[in-house]
């Protein structure tokens, strides 16, 4: 259900009281966990993945069944500053891919046991571009921010985002640079593979628009220098937030979803992992001010939610071995 979010102070006061971690059942998965057949933390991060999916599902033994995977998809007007290497008429196109199960994202979410859904916003109406104005007016982007909102499934019980649309590594960077600062092309990447001379037209366009926009928090960062697809990544984080669905983060796109949040409550992303380090060069450093900590490391930089998508089988894996071990006393095997 989407929230009534009559403007972004209602987000704003959502996200200042979103639910925590179930201590009791964390507790309890911890009591659990020091009873399994295997020397103690034998199991690495799996042990600690386990104890944060419990805590966040309220249950010491929990099941992982329902994994969704969503993509957003949306165009942006910076595309007009030339800062890709293909063009926008792209991102219809590999919606179209999506939707027919030819995309790297549909064999991984198969793979993974998850659903998955498409959800196109606007894509015959761009952003603005952000060196001119800002991005979104508020309502625009409240409407995507609860678009986002309402495509999670609530029987879901953990969520993926990704998503589709050129110009948007442009939109991560400049969001990282407004809420991070440093230089503008210490955030700025190659993305679709721009040469040289893109690159130096993207840190350019990125400086150029933040800029333009001072900023108060993460959401008005969100508002002037996102896209729709990255306004519902974030709206689709912080419904999962509040209907206690842990979250696999993506790439630096969608870590840049949630960092907009995180400027807003530094617990907002408490519920969520990282899935992946990607090969977008300013990943790393996004993930060291999320303070978290990737899954994985496979040199990707698709996007669509691929990386998180993979990680999906780690998290089930630290799950089953969690509640599915025998404890000592079951086992019938001395605890040493």
């Amino acid at each position: 259900m989407r929230p009534d979010l009559t403007d972004l102070n209602a987000l704003r006061a959502l996200l200042a009281d979103a639910p925590q971690e179930d201590g009791t059942a964390r507790q309890g998965a911890a009591e659990r966990n020091g009873q399994l057949t295997k020397p103690p933390g034998a199991l690495g991060r799996l042990e600690d993945l386990a104890l944060w999916y419990a805590g966040w599902r309220g249950n010491p033994r929990p099941v992982l069944a329902s994994p969704q995977i969503i993509v957003f998809a949306g165009n942006h007007g910076v595309t007009a500053q030339g800062v890709s290497a293909f063009p926008a008429d792209v991102t219809v196109q590999m919606v179209a891919n999506f939707q027919h199960g030819g995309a790297a994202i549909n064999q991984l979410a198969r793979a993974a046991g998850a659903s998955l859904d498409i959800h196109a916003l606007e894509l015959d109406r761009p952003t603005t571009d952000f060196t001119r104005g800002p991005a979104m007016s508020e309502q625009d982007c409240l409407s995507a921010l609860q678009a986002g909102w309402a495509a999670v499934d609530p029987q879901a019980d953990l969520l993926v985002v990704g998503e589709m649309g050129i110009g948007n590594t442009t939109s991560a960077a400049a969001i990282c640079h407004a809420l991070f600062g440093g230089a503008a092309g210490d955030w700025t990447g190659r993305g679709t593979g721009v040469d040289e001379d893109g690159l130096a037209n993207k840190v350019r366009v990125v400086a150029e628009a933040v800029a333009l926009h001072p900023q108060s928090d993460g959401l008005d960062v969100l508002r002037c220098l996102g896209g729709r697809e990255v306004a519902a990544m974030a709206g689709a984080i912080a419904a999962a937030r509040s209907l206690r669905i842990p979250v696999v983060l993506d790439g630096f796109i969608c870590c840049a979803a949630a960092a907009c949040l995180q400027a807003v409550d530094a617990g907002a992303l408490d519920h969520a992992v990282a899935g992946h380090l990607s090969a977008e060069g300013a990943h790393r450093a996004l993930l060291d001010r999320l303070g978290k900590e990737p899954l994985l490391s496979l040199g990707l930089r698709l996007g669509e939610g691929s990386g998180a998508a993979l990680a999906i089988n780690i998290v089930k894996a630290a799950v089953a071995c969690h509640s599915g071990m025998a404890t000592f006393a079951e086992a019938g095997v001395a605890a040493g």
